[in-house]
């Protein structure tokens, strides 16, 4: 079978729910995502609100507080939230690219400790963070402990391989500026058998695939040989499929594949969605052409608008109302949906942060400025 780049972005936003808001309970409904990037932490918010029917953030500050759903850094050494019982395996199958990105680091190398030294402390570290703890009190204890100068690079290293997740700090998305950082709780689950990095690539062809060796090595970061390996090893259970221009492409056979012409409604995503940063070819979301207005140099991700889904402009809140820059010109019917959309996420907002993302604002000064309205109000 070969694939369209239509085919492909309906494919994946069908997975992403964004073909149709469901109605599901919010852990349930994470589970199926598989991850949403959480740099910003109102954005797992806004991405929940695009893909669940009734979504409730009161239902996400819970589940944070129970850590039935946990924040940490995991896929491209970034800020992901995922349900607790995915934390472990996932961590697991990127510990070969946070070790390497972290103990091989200057910042931790110029400490003089060894990657050895850093896992014969990991213990005591957990130990000490049964309790949420900030930056400065793990630093103040290692200070005592170990007496390591400069000692921020020990714990830098040590929280983003480690099994730490971050622990709410208040404000309106959950989590404030000032991190701390709990031992990740046990799962509710046994733990995962089989091979960490086959349970991954399984994980993401369910929620983003199909997928290529190079997108599947994007996803995570992962050396590529080792994604080429464990495909190889799940053959038998995949489905092999031709893409745009040639590319062989990975899925679950009982993945849902819907036509190219199934209609995708206006969505308004929020920064760094994890629909834009799944993929090595992103040109199944987002056409090349405005990739460099969307994905800044310095890794900012912009709120993006998606129609016929596609990305076709960014926004932000202006005015009292939602302020839409399109990069084309947009059919009367996509303003109408779009309208639509943004009286929803100002509904959204009003409680929580009208202005959020206001400190990205500066971005849209180098934005071309041809069609931009302000909907919603």
């Amino acid at each position: 079978m070969v694939l369209t780049t239509r085919q492909l972005n309906r494919a994946t936003l069908a997975r992403q729910q964004l073909l149709r808001r469901r109605r599901s309970d919010l852990v349930e409904a994470v589970r199926r995502i598989v991850a949403l990037q959480a740099q910003d932490a109102a954005s797992p918010y806004i991405a929940l609100w695009n893909r669940v029917s009734g979504f409730r953030p009161g239902d996400l500050d819970a589940a944070f507080a129970s850590r039935a759903v946990v924040k940490a850094t995991l896929m491209r050494i970034t800020l992901h939230t995922v349900v607790l019982d995915d934390h472990d395996p996932f961590l697991d199958a990127m510990q070969p690219t946070l070790r390497a990105a972290r103990l091989h680091d200057r910042r931790f190398r110029r400490t003089g400790l060894s990657a050895d030294d850093a896992d014969a402390l990991l213990p005591d570290v957990l130990a000490f963070a049964s309790q949420p703890r900030t930056n400065a009190d793990v630093e103040a204890w290692l200070d005592e402990r170990i007496g390591v100068s400069p000692k921020p690079g020990v714990w830098w290293a040590m929280r983003q391989y480690g099994p730490f997740v971050h622990a709410p700090t208040g404000g309106p998305w959950s989590f404030g500026p000032r991190p701390a950082y709990v031992a990740a709780p046990s799962s509710t689950t046994s733990p995962t058998a089989g091979d960490p990095l086959q349970w991954l690539v399984r994980r993401y062809l369910a929620g983003f695939g199909p997928a290529s060796v190079l997108d599947v090595a994007q996803f995570g970061l992962i050396n590529r040989p080792r994604v080429r390996a464990a495909l190889e090893a799940m053959a038998p259970e995949l489905d092999e499929l031709e893409g745009p221009d040639g590319t062989r492409f990975y899925d679950l056979p009982d993945a849902p594949r819907p036509r190219a012409d199934t209609p995708a409604p206006p969505r308004l995503l929020p920064m760094w969605d994890s629909v834009l940063l799944a993929h090595a070819d992103r040109s199944r979301v987002i056409a090349p052409a405005h990739r460099p207005l969307v994905m800044r140099r310095n890794g900012d991700v912009l709120p993006t608008v998606l129609v016929d889904g596609f990305v076709a402009g960014v926004w932000r809140p202006a005015d009292g109302g939602i302020e839409v820059t399109a990069f084309g010109a947009l059919s009367d019917e996509a303003w109408t949906g779009v309208e639509r959309e943004a009286r929803g996420l100002l509904a959204l907002l009003a409680d929580r942060d009208p202005g959020v993302y206001g400190r990205y604002g500066h971005w849209w000064a180098s934005l071309p400025r041809d069609d931009v309205r302000v909907v919603g109000t």
